[in-house]
Order: structure tokens, then sequence, then C-alpha cells
């Protein structure tokens, strides 16, 4: 609890008064040292989330993994994987108290580049259907709706919305 408390006066002292144009955090590369933070972030968020293990064997894969860091703690994270021409993003959570803040939209565009980097052109992810502020992100970032995965989610069992970003 104590991350948290801290994280969230962090976020409030630096992001209240900050252009939008101003990151108070950084994009980086995740590390094994991140895992129990990223996996205390994926609990408190995901009704299913990833176990330990999982965030361990992105760092140790070709995944790329990246962290929002604010103040040295860790805010947000996504993972995201390429093959041939075309990438997924797999996951990306952003700590509660730090939504709002454009962190999420920092590690989508982050995400985007480097597979764009990769010569990627097609970008897939799945998101709940009941996910607004999610979805919302993604339209933003030129994701659209292109497919529907019948009770994709479980706990609840709920659709997921297929998107793609083409680059």
């Amino acid at each position: 609890m104590a991350r948290k408390g801290r994280l969230t006066r962090v976020l409030r002292s630096r992001c209240t008064d900050v252009p939008p144009t101003v990151a108070p955090f950084r994009i980086r590369s995740a590390r094994l040292g991140d895992v129990p933070a990223v996996h205390a972030i994926e609990q408190e968020v995901f009704a299913d989330p990833w176990s330990t293990q999982d965030f361990r064997d992105c760092v140790a894969a070709d995944a790329l993994f990246l962290i929002a860091e604010v103040a040295g703690e860790v805010g947000g994270y996504v993972v995201a994987l390429d093959a041939a021409d075309e990438g997924e993003i797999l996951n990306l959570a952003v700590a509660p108290e730090g939504r709002r803040k454009g962190l999420g939209r920092a590690l989508v565009e982050a995400i985007l580049g480097l597979l764009q980097d990769r010569d990627v052109s097609h970008i897939y992810l799945e998101v709940r259907e009941s996910n607004a502020p999610a979805r919302a992100l993604y339209a933003a970032q030129g994701f659209r709706e292109v497919g529907r995965r019948k009770a994709y989610y479980r706990r609840p069992v709920e659709d997921a919305i297929v998107l793609r970003h083409d680059a």
C-alpha cells in the first residue's frame, strides 16, 4: 500500500500543473526487477491477471515490454510481440492512480513506434467490449474495429473486440 500512496502523491504533484506536451514520467524497457510492481498493477486492474512468471518470460524473451516510470515507480506497462509484418499488443495497464495522466497514451505511442521500427504494418489487440476508456484511447491512436471474439474473457465472461492499427 505504501507504493500506491507514494505514486498517487507523485502523480498529483507532478501532473496537475504540467502542460499536456510535457511528460512527468519516462518510458523505458522493462527489467526483471520491475516484475513485482508490474504484477501488483496487473492484479489490481484485471480480473484474470497474468502471473509473475508470464512477465518474467516477457523480460527474458523477445517481447517488447515497456514501463512508464513515475519518480522511480512503475506506473504502467505494455507488452507486445511481432512476427513478420504483424504485431500484437498483448497487455497494457496503468495503475488506477495514474490514469488520465497520459501514461496509457504514451505507452501506446511508444509501442507503436517500436513495432513500426521493426517494419510491422498491422498491429492487433483485443479489448473488453465494456472497456470504453481503453477503446477510446485506442481509437484516438488510429485503431479500428475489425472483429469480435465471442466469450473471449473470463471473470466475467465477455466478448473481446479485435482492433487493428495500420502503420
